[in-house]
Protein backbone atom coordinates (compact mmCIF):
# COMPACT_ATOMS: atom_id res chain seq x y z
CA UNK A 1 0.00 0.00 0.00
CA UNK A 2 2.79 2.48 0.08
CA UNK A 3 2.96 5.42 -2.46
CA UNK A 4 5.20 4.92 -5.52
CA UNK A 5 8.07 6.98 -5.73
CA UNK A 6 6.85 9.20 -8.13
CA UNK A 7 6.71 12.35 -7.19
CA UNK A 8 4.06 14.15 -9.18
CA UNK A 9 0.51 14.65 -7.10
CA UNK A 10 -1.98 12.61 -8.70
CA UNK A 11 -4.96 13.50 -10.17
CA UNK A 12 -7.04 12.30 -7.23
CA UNK A 13 -5.02 14.66 -4.77
CA UNK A 14 -6.18 17.82 -7.39
CA UNK A 15 -9.67 16.52 -7.54
CA UNK A 16 -9.62 16.17 -3.34
CA UNK A 17 -7.94 20.44 -3.66
CA UNK A 18 -11.03 21.27 -5.31
CA UNK A 19 -12.90 21.56 -2.25
CA UNK A 20 -10.76 24.05 -0.73
CA UNK A 21 -11.96 26.63 -3.23
CA UNK A 22 -15.16 26.08 -2.16
CA UNK A 23 -13.88 26.27 1.38
CA UNK A 24 -11.84 29.50 1.46
CA UNK A 25 -14.60 31.14 -0.35
CA UNK A 26 -17.23 30.54 2.41
CA UNK A 27 -14.57 31.73 4.89
CA UNK A 28 -13.99 34.60 3.41
CA UNK A 29 -17.64 35.52 2.72
CA UNK A 30 -18.45 34.83 6.27
CA UNK A 31 -15.62 36.79 7.38
CA UNK A 32 -17.09 39.87 5.31
CA UNK A 33 -20.62 39.55 6.44
CA UNK A 34 -19.49 40.09 9.96
CA UNK A 35 -15.97 41.82 10.24
CA UNK A 36 -15.11 41.89 13.45
CA UNK A 37 -12.39 41.07 16.19
CA UNK A 38 -14.92 37.95 17.22
CA UNK A 39 -15.40 36.88 13.80
CA UNK A 40 -12.11 36.76 12.75
CA UNK A 41 -11.39 34.70 15.32
CA UNK A 42 -14.10 32.24 14.51
CA UNK A 43 -12.76 32.39 10.75
CA UNK A 44 -9.24 31.48 12.44
CA UNK A 45 -10.97 28.29 14.49
CA UNK A 46 -12.80 27.27 11.17
CA UNK A 47 -9.38 27.58 9.07
CA UNK A 48 -7.37 25.43 11.55
CA UNK A 49 -9.73 23.11 11.65
CA UNK A 50 -9.79 22.77 7.85
CA UNK A 51 -6.56 23.34 7.53
CA UNK A 52 -5.93 20.01 9.53
CA UNK A 53 -8.00 18.15 7.39
CA UNK A 54 -6.39 19.12 4.49
CA UNK A 55 -2.57 18.54 5.92
CA UNK A 56 -3.48 15.14 7.16
CA UNK A 57 -4.73 14.01 4.37
CA UNK A 58 -1.99 15.31 2.11
CA UNK A 59 0.19 12.97 4.80
CA UNK A 60 -2.48 10.15 3.92
CA UNK A 61 -1.63 10.47 0.21
CA UNK A 62 2.13 10.60 0.30
CA UNK A 63 2.79 7.40 2.81
CA UNK A 64 -0.03 5.19 0.73
CA UNK A 65 -0.71 4.81 -3.28
CA UNK A 66 -3.62 7.17 -3.71
CA UNK A 67 -4.32 4.55 -7.15
CA UNK A 68 -5.28 1.98 -4.65
CA UNK A 69 -9.48 2.33 -4.48
CA UNK A 70 -9.43 2.02 -1.43
CA UNK A 71 -7.35 5.03 -0.56
CA UNK A 72 -9.48 6.84 -3.52
CA UNK A 73 -12.44 5.45 -1.11
CA UNK A 74 -11.11 7.64 1.75
CA UNK A 75 -9.99 10.67 0.15
CA UNK A 76 -13.87 10.96 -1.81
CA UNK A 77 -15.30 10.31 1.88
CA UNK A 78 -12.51 13.19 3.11
CA UNK A 79 -13.50 15.36 0.42
CA UNK A 80 -17.48 15.21 0.39
CA UNK A 81 -17.36 15.86 4.10
CA UNK A 82 -15.17 18.82 4.08
CA UNK A 83 -17.42 19.76 1.18
CA UNK A 84 -20.38 19.65 4.03
CA UNK A 85 -18.16 21.33 6.65
CA UNK A 86 -17.70 24.51 4.08
CA UNK A 87 -20.61 24.72 3.57
CA UNK A 88 -21.58 24.93 7.35
CA UNK A 89 -18.59 27.03 8.21
CA UNK A 90 -20.42 30.75 7.65
CA UNK A 91 -23.53 29.46 10.61
CA UNK A 92 -20.61 27.03 12.60
CA UNK A 93 -20.61 29.79 15.20
CA UNK A 94 -24.74 29.70 15.46
CA UNK A 95 -27.53 27.38 14.62
CA UNK A 96 -24.77 24.91 12.16
CA UNK A 97 -22.67 24.37 15.15
CA UNK A 98 -23.28 20.60 15.76
CA UNK A 99 -23.21 19.71 12.10
CA UNK A 100 -19.87 21.34 11.59
CA UNK A 101 -18.44 20.03 14.76
CA UNK A 102 -20.06 16.56 14.06
CA UNK A 103 -18.97 16.20 10.22
CA UNK A 104 -15.49 17.46 11.12
CA UNK A 105 -14.68 14.91 13.81
CA UNK A 106 -16.47 12.33 11.42
CA UNK A 107 -14.20 13.03 9.12
CA UNK A 108 -11.23 13.10 11.05
CA UNK A 109 -11.54 9.99 13.07
CA UNK A 110 -13.07 7.97 9.55
CA UNK A 111 -10.06 9.01 7.59
CA UNK A 112 -7.81 8.39 9.81
CA UNK A 113 -9.23 4.67 11.59
CA UNK A 114 -9.62 3.57 7.94
CA UNK A 115 -5.87 4.41 7.18
CA UNK A 116 -4.74 2.53 10.14
CA UNK A 117 -7.07 -0.61 9.61
CA UNK A 118 -5.47 -0.89 6.38
CA UNK A 119 -1.89 -1.64 7.91
CA UNK A 120 -2.15 -4.32 10.22
CA UNK A 121 1.10 -4.60 12.07
CA UNK A 122 2.94 -2.46 9.93
CA UNK A 123 5.52 0.15 11.02
CA UNK A 124 3.30 2.95 9.30
CA UNK A 125 0.57 2.25 11.32
CA UNK A 126 1.66 4.68 14.20
CA UNK A 127 1.38 7.51 11.41
CA UNK A 128 -2.47 7.28 11.18
CA UNK A 129 -2.99 5.73 14.91
CA UNK A 130 -1.59 8.52 16.30
CA UNK A 131 -3.53 11.00 14.93
CA UNK A 132 -6.67 8.91 15.28
CA UNK A 133 -5.81 9.41 19.23
CA UNK A 134 -5.33 12.78 18.83
CA UNK A 135 -8.79 13.38 16.99
CA UNK A 136 -10.63 11.02 19.66
CA UNK A 137 -9.34 13.67 22.61
CA UNK A 138 -10.21 16.69 20.05
CA UNK A 139 -13.74 15.44 19.66
CA UNK A 140 -14.53 16.25 23.33
CA UNK A 141 -14.18 19.97 23.48
CA UNK A 142 -15.68 19.95 19.76
CA UNK A 143 -18.80 18.25 20.40
CA UNK A 144 -18.82 19.94 24.12
CA UNK A 145 -18.92 23.32 22.24
CA UNK A 146 -21.10 22.58 20.15
CA UNK A 147 -23.89 22.14 22.48
CA UNK A 148 -23.21 25.30 23.86
CA UNK A 149 -23.41 28.88 22.51
CA UNK A 150 -21.47 32.26 22.05
CA UNK A 151 -17.77 32.87 23.75
CA UNK A 152 -18.36 29.47 25.05
CA UNK A 153 -18.26 27.52 21.79
CA UNK A 154 -15.25 29.72 20.43
CA UNK A 155 -12.93 28.45 23.90
CA UNK A 156 -13.32 25.25 23.53
CA UNK A 157 -12.84 24.79 19.81
CA UNK A 158 -10.33 27.04 20.60
CA UNK A 159 -9.27 24.34 22.91
CA UNK A 160 -9.67 21.54 20.72
CA UNK A 161 -7.65 23.11 17.71
CA UNK A 162 -4.83 24.10 20.18
CA UNK A 163 -4.74 19.94 21.20
CA UNK A 164 -4.35 19.11 17.99
CA UNK A 165 -1.87 21.39 16.78
CA UNK A 166 0.20 21.07 20.16
CA UNK A 167 0.03 17.54 19.77
CA UNK A 168 1.64 17.95 16.56
CA UNK A 169 4.40 19.99 18.32
CA UNK A 170 5.19 17.18 21.00
CA UNK A 171 4.95 14.78 18.48
CA UNK A 172 1.83 12.84 18.89
CA UNK A 173 2.65 11.12 22.17
CA UNK A 174 -0.12 8.39 22.28
CA UNK A 175 -0.16 5.74 25.35
CA UNK A 176 1.68 2.76 24.67
CA UNK A 177 3.38 4.13 21.53
CA UNK A 178 5.35 6.91 23.04
CA UNK A 179 6.41 9.81 21.02
CA UNK A 180 6.34 9.26 17.21
CA UNK A 181 9.57 7.83 15.67
CA UNK A 182 10.63 9.38 12.04
CA UNK A 183 10.23 5.64 10.74
CA UNK A 184 6.79 5.96 11.02
CA UNK A 185 6.32 9.56 9.03
CA UNK A 186 8.78 8.68 6.09
CA UNK A 187 7.97 11.08 3.70
CA UNK A 188 8.49 12.11 0.17
CA UNK A 189 9.74 15.03 0.22
CA UNK A 190 9.13 16.06 -3.79
CA UNK A 191 5.71 15.04 -3.20
CA UNK A 192 4.80 17.28 -0.30
CA UNK A 193 6.97 20.33 -2.01
CA UNK A 194 4.45 19.90 -4.77
CA UNK A 195 1.26 20.01 -2.33
CA UNK A 196 2.06 22.48 -0.63
CA UNK A 197 2.97 24.40 -4.21
CA UNK A 198 -0.75 23.60 -5.50
CA UNK A 199 -2.50 24.70 -2.67
CA UNK A 200 -0.84 27.93 -2.53
CA UNK A 201 -1.85 28.61 -6.07
CA UNK A 202 -5.94 26.82 -5.10
CA UNK A 203 -5.91 29.82 -1.99
CA UNK A 204 -4.71 32.49 -4.62
CA UNK A 205 -7.86 31.29 -6.87
CA UNK A 206 -9.94 32.89 -4.34
CA UNK A 207 -8.77 36.80 -4.55
CA UNK A 208 -8.81 36.11 -8.05
CA UNK A 209 -12.61 34.97 -7.82
CA UNK A 210 -13.93 37.83 -5.42
CA UNK A 211 -12.24 40.20 -8.09
CA UNK A 212 -13.63 39.03 -10.82
CA UNK A 213 -17.40 38.40 -9.04
CA UNK A 214 -17.27 41.39 -7.53
CA UNK A 215 -16.35 43.91 -10.28
CA UNK A 216 -18.68 42.25 -12.89
CA UNK A 217 -21.85 43.26 -10.11
CA UNK A 218 -20.79 46.33 -10.78
CA UNK A 219 -20.20 49.33 -13.51
CA UNK A 220 -16.61 50.04 -15.20
CA UNK A 221 -16.59 53.28 -13.34
CA UNK A 222 -12.69 54.57 -13.25
CA UNK A 223 -12.40 54.29 -9.51
CA UNK A 224 -13.38 50.75 -9.82
CA UNK A 225 -11.24 49.56 -12.55
CA UNK A 226 -8.61 50.81 -10.57
CA UNK A 227 -9.40 49.04 -7.56
CA UNK A 228 -9.38 45.69 -9.62
CA UNK A 229 -5.95 46.95 -11.26
CA UNK A 230 -4.28 47.25 -7.76
CA UNK A 231 -6.73 43.77 -6.76
CA UNK A 232 -4.71 41.45 -9.15
CA UNK A 233 -1.28 42.97 -9.21
CA UNK A 234 -1.21 42.27 -5.33
CA UNK A 235 -2.12 38.55 -5.94
CA UNK A 236 0.48 38.25 -8.90
CA UNK A 237 2.43 39.91 -6.39
CA UNK A 238 2.03 37.13 -3.76
CA UNK A 239 2.29 34.52 -6.40
CA UNK A 240 5.69 35.91 -7.52
CA UNK A 241 6.95 36.70 -3.79
CA UNK A 242 6.19 33.19 -2.65
CA UNK A 243 7.50 30.95 -5.52
CA UNK A 244 10.82 33.04 -5.51
CA UNK A 245 13.68 30.73 -4.52
CA UNK A 246 11.99 29.14 -0.98
CA UNK A 247 9.26 28.13 -3.14
CA UNK A 248 11.32 26.25 -5.65
CA UNK A 249 13.85 24.73 -2.91
CA UNK A 250 11.40 23.38 -0.62
CA UNK A 251 11.38 20.07 -1.79
CA UNK A 252 15.49 20.21 -1.31
CA UNK A 253 15.32 21.85 2.46
CA UNK A 254 13.24 19.06 3.71
CA UNK A 255 15.62 16.02 1.94
CA UNK A 256 18.44 18.06 3.61
CA UNK A 257 16.82 18.79 7.11
CA UNK A 258 18.38 16.52 9.76
CA UNK A 259 14.65 15.31 10.59
CA UNK A 260 12.46 15.41 7.49
CA UNK A 261 9.14 15.06 9.40
CA UNK A 262 10.15 18.35 11.41
CA UNK A 263 11.27 20.07 8.63
CA UNK A 264 7.57 19.75 7.37
CA UNK A 265 5.75 21.11 10.56
CA UNK A 266 7.09 24.49 10.42
CA UNK A 267 6.25 24.46 6.20
CA UNK A 268 2.93 23.71 7.43
CA UNK A 269 2.77 26.42 9.61
CA UNK A 270 4.08 28.77 7.21
CA UNK A 271 1.45 28.55 4.38
CA UNK A 272 -1.27 28.42 6.76
CA UNK A 273 -0.18 31.75 7.67
CA UNK A 274 -0.09 32.52 3.96
CA UNK A 275 -3.27 31.12 3.34
CA UNK A 276 -5.16 33.31 6.51
CA UNK A 277 -3.40 35.72 4.84
CA UNK A 278 -4.77 35.37 1.17
CA UNK A 279 -8.22 35.04 3.08
CA UNK A 280 -8.10 38.75 4.49
CA UNK A 281 -6.76 40.08 1.15
CA UNK A 282 -9.75 38.25 -0.77
CA UNK A 283 -12.44 39.87 1.58
CA UNK A 284 -10.11 44.11 1.46
CA UNK A 285 -10.43 43.09 -2.33
CA UNK A 286 -13.85 43.03 -2.47
CA UNK A 287 -14.39 45.88 0.69
CA UNK A 288 -12.25 48.03 -1.72
CA UNK A 289 -13.56 47.23 -5.37
CA UNK A 290 -17.24 47.65 -3.42
CA UNK A 291 -16.51 50.86 -2.14
CA UNK A 292 -13.24 52.53 -3.64
CA UNK A 293 -14.05 55.68 -2.32
CA UNK A 294 -15.28 57.26 0.76
CA UNK A 295 -14.29 56.54 4.57
CA UNK A 296 -12.04 53.29 5.60
CA UNK A 297 -13.17 51.77 8.74
CA UNK A 298 -10.65 50.54 11.20
CA UNK A 299 -12.07 47.08 10.33
CA UNK A 300 -11.38 47.47 6.81
CA UNK A 301 -7.84 49.09 7.64
CA UNK A 302 -7.28 45.36 9.76
CA UNK A 303 -7.67 43.41 6.56
CA UNK A 304 -6.15 45.38 3.72
CA UNK A 305 -3.14 45.86 5.63
CA UNK A 306 -3.53 42.65 7.77
CA UNK A 307 -3.40 40.34 5.01
CA UNK A 308 -0.41 41.17 3.07
CA UNK A 309 1.12 41.09 6.57
CA UNK A 310 0.00 38.06 7.47
CA UNK A 311 1.16 36.59 4.26
CA UNK A 312 4.87 38.25 4.57
CA UNK A 313 4.82 36.82 8.13
CA UNK A 314 4.17 33.39 7.18
CA UNK A 315 6.50 33.92 3.89
CA UNK A 316 9.06 35.04 6.22
CA UNK A 317 8.84 31.79 8.68
CA UNK A 318 8.82 29.81 4.90
CA UNK A 319 11.94 30.94 4.33
CA UNK A 320 13.42 30.10 7.67
CA UNK A 321 12.71 26.69 7.07
CA UNK A 322 14.22 26.66 4.00
CA UNK A 323 17.51 28.82 4.22
CA UNK A 324 17.08 29.31 7.97
CA UNK A 325 17.18 32.79 7.65
CA UNK A 326 15.23 35.76 6.61
CA UNK A 327 15.52 38.30 4.27
CA UNK A 328 15.30 41.84 6.08
CA UNK A 329 12.69 42.77 2.96
CA UNK A 330 9.64 40.69 5.03
CA UNK A 331 9.91 42.37 8.46
CA UNK A 332 10.50 45.61 6.92
CA UNK A 333 7.33 44.77 4.54
CA UNK A 334 4.99 44.18 8.09
CA UNK A 335 6.40 47.27 9.98
CA UNK A 336 5.69 49.33 6.72
CA UNK A 337 2.24 48.35 6.71
CA UNK A 338 1.81 48.42 10.42
CA UNK A 339 2.98 52.11 10.60
CA UNK A 340 0.94 53.53 8.25
CA UNK A 341 -2.21 51.80 9.48
CA UNK A 342 -2.96 54.75 11.40
CA UNK A 343 -3.16 56.79 8.41
CA UNK A 344 -4.89 55.01 6.80
CA UNK A 345 -7.96 55.83 9.22
CA UNK A 346 -8.14 59.12 6.99
CA UNK A 347 -7.93 57.65 3.04
CA UNK A 348 -10.14 56.76 0.99
CA UNK A 349 -10.18 52.32 0.90
CA UNK A 350 -8.12 52.49 -2.81
CA UNK A 351 -5.52 54.67 -1.64
CA UNK A 352 -5.44 52.22 1.66
CA UNK A 353 -4.95 49.23 -1.05
CA UNK A 354 -2.15 51.00 -2.99
CA UNK A 355 0.02 50.90 -0.13
CA UNK A 356 0.56 47.29 0.35
CA UNK A 357 1.12 46.78 -3.24
CA UNK A 358 3.30 48.94 -3.24
CA UNK A 359 5.28 47.44 -0.34
CA UNK A 360 4.55 43.45 -2.11
CA UNK A 361 6.63 45.32 -5.24
CA UNK A 362 9.34 46.85 -3.46
CA UNK A 363 9.82 43.54 -2.12
CA UNK A 364 9.31 41.56 -5.11
CA UNK A 365 11.93 44.10 -6.92
CA UNK A 366 14.54 43.70 -3.99
CA UNK A 367 14.11 40.02 -4.03
CA UNK A 368 15.16 39.95 -8.11
CA UNK A 369 17.76 42.00 -7.64
CA UNK A 370 19.67 40.22 -4.73
CA UNK A 371 19.35 37.27 -7.32
CA UNK A 372 20.63 39.09 -10.57
CA UNK A 373 24.29 37.75 -10.92
CA UNK A 374 24.81 35.71 -8.20
CA UNK A 375 24.30 31.74 -8.02
CA UNK A 376 21.37 29.80 -6.64
CA UNK A 377 21.45 29.62 -3.32
CA UNK A 378 21.55 25.99 -1.97
CA UNK A 379 19.01 25.41 0.41
CA UNK A 380 20.40 25.47 4.46
CA UNK A 381 17.34 24.38 6.64
CA UNK A 382 17.81 24.85 10.67
CA UNK A 383 19.19 21.84 12.31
Amino acid sequence: MRRPEEPRATYLELFFDLVFVFALARLSQGLLENLSWSDAFQTLVLLLALWTVWAQTAGLTDRLDPQQPLIQLLVIATMFGTLLMAAAAPEAFGEHGLVFAGLYVATQIGRSAGAALLLPGHEAQGAFVRPLFWSCVSAVPWIAGAVVHGTARGMLWALAVAMEYGGIALGLPTPRLGRARAAEFAISAPHLAERYRQLFIIALGEPILVTGFTFSRGGFEPDRIAAVVIAFTTTALLWRIYIHRAGWLLAEAIAAAPDPFRAVIPANYAHLLMVAGIVAIAVGDELVIEHPLGHTPPAWITVILGGPALFLAGRGMFEYTVFGRVSRSRPIGVLVLAAISPAAYFLPPLLVAIAPALVLAGIAISDAARARGRPPEPPSPPG
